[in-house]
């Protein structure tokens, strides 16, 4: 699966992080920075994952910030992208299963590495439900 990924300084950690364990998994990983918990802003580096999204030229994403808010909220800017704030499995699952959720936004400051990459994993190996839940996403454009 080819995986699109980015952040800010506060998921830089969990970045790097999650990029060795998605390849470990043998998934194609591009990362959109930020390169070091330097203070940055995160749009700059959602906005261009967002874009590559929407192209086609990765299959889903995963964004984290300190409290996955901001990249979310940059993320769901975009018509195409559907970004869901997940601290648990379960919601992994359901941002997947429900809303066919293409970005899955990490609160790093509020959930262990370890969650991380078990929601991470989650999300990856879930599928869309379609069905009642297909009629929903398709009216969530503007």
């Amino acid at each position: 699966m080819k995986i699109a990924i980015g952040g800010d300084h506060a998921g830089f950690l969990y970045k790097k992080d999650l990029i060795n364990y998605l390849k470990s998994k043998g998934h194609e990983v591009r990362d959109f920075g930020t390169d070091s918990e330097a203070s940055v802003d995160y749009p700059d580096y959602i906005h261009p994952l967002c874009i590559a999204l929407e192209k086609g030229e990765h299959d889903l994403g995963i964004i984290i910030c300190g409290s996955g808010n901001g990249v979310a909220i940059t993320a769901n800017k975009h018509q195409k992208i559907r970004a869901a704030i997940c601290w648990n499995e379960e919601l992994a699952a359901l941002a997947r299963q429900h809303n066919d959720a293409n970005i899955i936004s990490i609160p790093a400051r509020f959930v262990s590495y370890e969650m991380a990459e078990k929601m991470v994993e989650t999300f990856l190996t879930t599928d869309f439900e379609g069905g009642r839940h297909q009629k929903r996403v398709d009216k969530i454009p503007c």
